[in-house]
């Protein structure tokens, strides 16, 4: 499946590159030979119809697809890690390595239960890390980094339910943020959230893309138009 690329900033260095990629599920065929580069530091924004694969394209850069019952892959996924282009795909690439290093956040905000300290502080817990004074200092960040520290200082041990749709958009965004990963995708990040709300995660983005380089589904494009540097457009298939 081709689809078009509008440049709206100079090229820069190349953060991810895709190679014919081609996806299927249930035997239906959802992204047909795909092949894109994506700039580091920069926020790039996929669009197009519902049903073009837009969200399906986002999984397989972290590979969360093949949790998937019978959904297939081929083609190559290339992201530079230290200056070296490594195929995510590869057999001795670290799937724990990929997962700390491409964060994820989804169309609608799925705090887990517990509060909202643990909530940001759960992929540390889960990738080891013991000392609580830097596990604080770490969540602390995350929040600042994610306009919440402010509005949530003074109650981190309540439940994470108890804040607003947009404030647990945004804790979702720090829990993926505290592993410092050097790509952050977002599926429809604002779809559920109302226009202020909406506006804050986009204030937020265009702050993160001095620290990764950020992809975007998006249906809105007014938003587009305020925050990406270049927009890939999705076709419907012929």
């Amino acid at each position: 499946m081709p689809c078009t690329t509008h440049e709206t900033m100079k090229e820069n260095h190349i953060k991810i590159k895709v190679r014919s990629l081609d996806f299927w599920y249930q035997n239906r065929q959802i992204l047909e030979h795909v092949s894109l580069d994506f700039t580091r530091h920069t926020i790039t924004a996929i669009v197009g119809p519902s049903g073009t694969g837009k969200s399906t394209f986002l999984t397989t850069l972290n590979r969360l697809w093949e949790n998937i019952p019978d959904a297939q892959m081929k083609g190559r996924v290339e992201i530079e890690f230290d200056g070296t282009f490594r195929d995510i795909y590869a057999r001795s690439f670290s799937l724990t390595q990929l997962r700390r290093s491409v964060g994820m956040v989804f169309q609608t905000p799925n705090p887990l239960s517990m509060s909202i300290y643990k909530n940001v502080a759960f992929p540390l817990k889960l990738a080891g890390y013991k000392n609580r004074k830097e596990v604080g200092n770490k969540v602390e960040k995350a929040l600042k980094q994610a306009y919440l520290w402010e509005e949530v200082k003074d109650r981190l041990h309540e439940k994470a339910s108890c804040l607003s749709g947009g404030q647990q958009q945004r804790l979702c965004i720090a829990r993926a943020l505290i592993l410092e990963p050097e790509v952050l995708l977002l599926d429809e990040p604002t779809s559920s959230l109302d226009q202020n709300a909406g506006r804050i995660i986009e204030t937020l983005l265009l702050d993160l893309r001095e620290r990764c380089t950020i992809i975007i589904v998006s249906h809105y494009l007014d938003q587009v138009g305020r925050i990406a540097d270049t927009v890939m457009e999705f076709p419907l298939k012929s």
